[in-house]
């Protein structure tokens, strides 16, 4: 009978179903389904597994000496992904590493459908965050919290964490993931952290600063104006920055706030 691991979808969640699956059916099929999204099959027998760090620094350490650091950071990119079978893909790639004489170079072997597939939804991961490095806005709160909100495909948190923490090292800023309902939370002078669950309070999150209403509307009124009427080329902007960054952009917002009122 074939195992299905059920685990939360989250890196640490989905790490300790790969260790139960490795340890236990690594020889044999088994597949990491995801909470929300398990579509029971029948003769098969579903274990829920609860996130356990120690679990997940285990198969990560043994991720980094059998498959190399390259290889851990694909593996861990790709489960950052919106895709439901991401786990199962990450566990029968680590089962093809077995087969290669060099199971550091299994990301080279992307003639195998599974190692193909966690490759790509690395990349798409890495697109992803540093889009959202260039096109994140943060707005000033009456409160002094700079505050921004996204809704990224993929859980692109933890990717640019450091990018902004770098850049605003003094500030008190935080980034509002709607898709996954997760915070990222930085104070000033101290590292940033993750908080899931709950969601901003929206009237708070509405009361910007004068100063910031007023660079809003220098920041808008300078995009406007570089803009030549005649030239424009809404298939080619579109391919530089698509249409679903548009709404949690100060540029593209009617008055400061828009896309929390929508």
């Amino acid at each position: 009978m074939r195992q299905v691991y059920v685990c939360r979808d989250t890196i640490t969640g989905l790490y300790s179903a790969l260790h139960d699956a490795w340890k236990e059916n690594r020889d044999s099929e088994a597949e990491i389904e995801i909470e929300r999204a398990v579509q029971r099959q029948l003769f098969c027998e579903y274990k829920t597994v609860a996130e356990d760090s120690k679990k997940a620094m285990r198969l990560e350490r043994m991720i980094k000496r059998y498959l190399g650091y390259n290889a851990c950071w694909d593996i861990y990119l790709a489960l950052l992904s919106g895709e439901n079978r991401k786990g199962t893909a990450v566990f029968r790639t680590m089962q093809e590493a077995r087969k290669i004489r060099d199971s550091r170079k299994i990301m080279e072997h992307l003639g195998n459908p599974d190692v193909a597939q966690v490759f790509a939804m690395s990349r798409q991961v890495s697109n992803e965050a540093h889009m959202y490095e260039e096109v994140i806005r943060f707005r000033e709160l009456e409160n002094g919290v700079l505050f921004s909100e996204i809704a990224p495909r993929s859980q692109v948190l933890t990717c640019i964490g450091d990018h902004f923490a770098d850049r605003f090292p003094l500030e008190n800023w935080m980034i509002y993931d709607k898709t996954h309902e997760v915070f990222l939370v930085h104070k000033k002078q101290e590292q940033w952290v993750l908080v899931w669950g709950g969601n901003p309070d929206r009237e708070q999150v509405c009361r910007i600063s004068d100063e910031e209403k007023k660079y809003a509307g220098l920041w808008k009124g300078f995009f406007h104006s570089v803009s030549i009427r005649e030239r424009e080329n809404p298939e080619c902007q579109r391919n530089h920055l698509p249409l679903r960054f548009r709404p949690y952009m100060t540029e593209f917002q009617e008055s400061p706030g828009a896309a929390e009122e929508r």
